[in-house]
């Protein structure tokens, strides 16, 4: 039986399926950090926009409450008690589906089923980043041994920076890398580290947009079959920032063009971490806690 689990996060819905394998069927962005209130909830335009595309996924996969799960991050756990529960009586009440929003200890621990590894006896720090704040897992081997939770995300870079979306960025990395600098000062990170794993969409982000990379040789999990130099992802970042257009950037991901709208301002949380860790390899990664739950199921 095909069974459906969907990631909504601060400001992208991803939809996968289950039978077998796993597949990521759509994925849809909504900015619910605009004209959010944690008293009031999320704004009418943002709540009717979920609630028409919930309407749709539903009519085209059949979406039970027996076969769909959702996972629901990011912003959502701000909101007061009371707009968290007519939420859950909302989705309950119009689409038969349960409206989970889940802890960060629970974020984090699928985070860590989904990345589980030996990866080759190496010490390796993932970074998760969603638009209101970023998840870090360290493993050696197979055994995680730190965790850390960030209530920082690409909606800080958005609100602070705003020519970063013009056709080519208005703002430059220095400026932003400094502000996410200062904003994880008190941040502490070991420098040890052999490689840093970015999750969430990041191998397919920099394989359209062309970034340096070559096969991974640290280690085989027949997942993460690329990684890059420091170096190469801030030539990358560079590039994305000041010679490709916006326009550009839109037109390599068609189905979903506003997840480009966080690519330029999303590489600049995970450069300051790289750089806190000492990271001189970078691996960029496609799974995200969804991944980390069908691995706990099985």
């Amino acid at each position: 039986m095909k069974n459906y689990y969907i990631d909504l996060g601060s400001s992208t819905i991803k939809v996968y399926c289950f039978e077998n394998e796993l597949k990521l069927l759509e994925e849809h962005s909504i900015y619910f950090k605009n004209d959010f209130d944690a008293e009031k909830g999320i704004s009418e335009s943002n709540l009717k926009e979920l609630c028409e595309y919930f309407e749709e996924i539903k009519n085209k996969y059949n979406l039970k409450y027996y076969n769909t799960n959702i996972y629901v991050t990011g912003i959502f756990r701000n909101l007061v008690q009371e707009r968290k529960q007519e939420l859950v009586k909302l989705f309950n009440d119009k689409f038969d589906l349960h409206f989970n929003i889940i802890s960060h200890g629970i974020e984090n621990y699928y985070l860590g089923k989904a990345m589980q590894n030996d990866y080759n006896g190496k010490k390796v720090l993932i970074i998760n980043m969603g638009g209101k704040t970023t998840e870090l897992v360290t493993f050696v081997g197979k055994d995680i041994t730190n965790t850390q939770n960030i209530n920082v995300g690409v909606a800080d870079l958005l609100n602070n920076f705003d020519k970063v979306n013009e056709k080519y960025s208005g703002n430059t990395l220095e400026e932003m890398e400094q502000f996410i600098t200062d904003k994880l000062s008190d941040v502490v990170l070991d420098k040890d580290y052999d490689c840093a794993i970015f999750t969430g969409g990041e191998e397919r982000f920099e394989l359209l947009a062309g970034f340096n990379l070559i096969e991974n040789t640290l280690f085989n999990d027949n997942t993460h079959k690329y990684m890059l130099t420091l170096e190469d992802y801030v030539a990358g970042t560079e590039k994305v920032l000041y010679n490709m257009s916006l326009d550009e950037l839109y037109a390599l991901m068609p189905s979903n063009p506003k997840w480009m709208d966080g690519a330029r301002s999303g590489a600049i949380i995970p450069l300051v971490l790289f750089k806190k860790a000492n990271v001189k390899w970078i691996i960029p990664s496609d799974l995200n806690l969804i991944n980390g739950v069908i691995n706990d199921l099985n």
